[in-house]
């Protein structure tokens, strides 16, 4: 396949408003990409769920890259299973479509951690992505997501269609959710935190137990993963975007009680679920394939985080 380039690509980003879509606009612009070569589709204007806005979307686009997605933390998840299942389905499948009959020359898919099974051997390989069920508070979510793994493949063989799969572990960073109802662990963390300095509380209550173990991403390095796997990858096989660390749940939450001035309690709900008992990948194939490692320590991402939301708290823009 001849050299990729951005020069005079035309370039759709499905929530490219979005917490990541913002970050990867920035990495594209570092590439010499210009705003005018970037569609960025509003959700308010062109919902996705409905064909006909597929096809306006796509039209006279080189590449499309589909971050848009219906998301949030377990909370949400459980509430709203089906919405996340619908909605996803529908926004992926049917884009993907709509770019194979307009002729859209590369396809980016941006899945999700949560379509491993439940009980993955650590670390996450791609090779065990149908070794079982996704654990069950976000499966909807996360075979919805998985579906666009299978209709890439169908499409590269039977179309010839260049749609390429990539996994992004948890992410976080500045511009993240802090909304406590759909945001995911760590912005909603901070924020508990912050809020019990600010009252003056001696306790904060954190859901389960605290043994679950994730991996994150700081957003700038996922942004650049994608940007070197437009560049540079166009197989078949999925890949794995992560940091490869590995924290657990009780850990996390120190840390970030540490570094927001938090001194009190730490009170666990084992009322409420776990979610995936651990979360860790192989990082490997996306170094191999297209030269990604991400760059950024965890506490001094989790630094630049808090102060980013603490300075937007105070200019009362959150």
């Amino acid at each position: 396949m001849p050299q990729f380039g951005w020069t005079d690509q035309r370039i759709l980003i499905t929530g490219g408003a979005g917490f990541l879509g913002s970050h990867l606009i920035r990495a594209l612009q570092a590439r010499g990409v210009n705003l005018d070569q970037i569609t960025v589709p509003r959700s308010a204007e062109l919902d996705l769920r409905r064909w006909e806005n597929c096809r306006a979307a796509v039209e006279g686009q080189d590449v499309v890259i589909h971050l848009a997605a219906v998301v949030g933390g377990i909370g949400i998840n459980r509430e709203r299973p089906g919405e996340f299942f619908y909605d996803n389905l529908m926004m992926g499948t049917q884009l993907m479509e709509a770019a194979r009959q307009a002729g859209v020359q590369k396809f980016v898919a941006i899945g999700t951690i949560c379509a491993y099974p439940k009980f993955t051997p650590v670390p996450f390989r791609e090779e065990d992505l149908w070794n079982g069920y996704p654990e069950e508070t976000n499966a909807p979510y996360g075979l919805a997501k998985k579906m666009q793994l299978v209709q890439a493949q169908a499409y590269r063989q039977q179309y010839g269609f260049n749609a390429i799969y990539l996994l992004p572990v948890n992410l976080y960073g500045p511009g993240d959710n802090f909304d406590p109802r759909s945001s995911h662990v760590i912005p909603a963390l901070i924020k508990k935190c912050a809020d019990a300095v600010e009252n003056g509380d001696d306790h904060v209550v954190v859901w389960g137990d605290g043994s679950p173990t994730r991996e994150f991403l700081y957003v700038e390095d996922c942004a650049e993963g994608i940007v070197l796997a437009t560049e540079r990858y166009n197989g078949p096989e999925p890949v794995n975007l992560g940091s490869g660390m590995e924290i657990s749940i009780k850990d996390l939450v120190h840390l970030i009680a540490d570094l927001t001035g938090f001194r009190g309690e730490i009170v666990w709900d084992t009322s409420k679920p776990n979610g995936q008992p651990r979360r860790c990948l192989d990082v490997s194939r996306a170094e191999r394939y297209f030269g990604f490692r991400a760059r950024t320590n965890f506490e001094e991402g989790l630094k630049r985080t808090i102060a980013w939301y603490l300075d937007r708290r105070r200019k009362g823009v959150l």
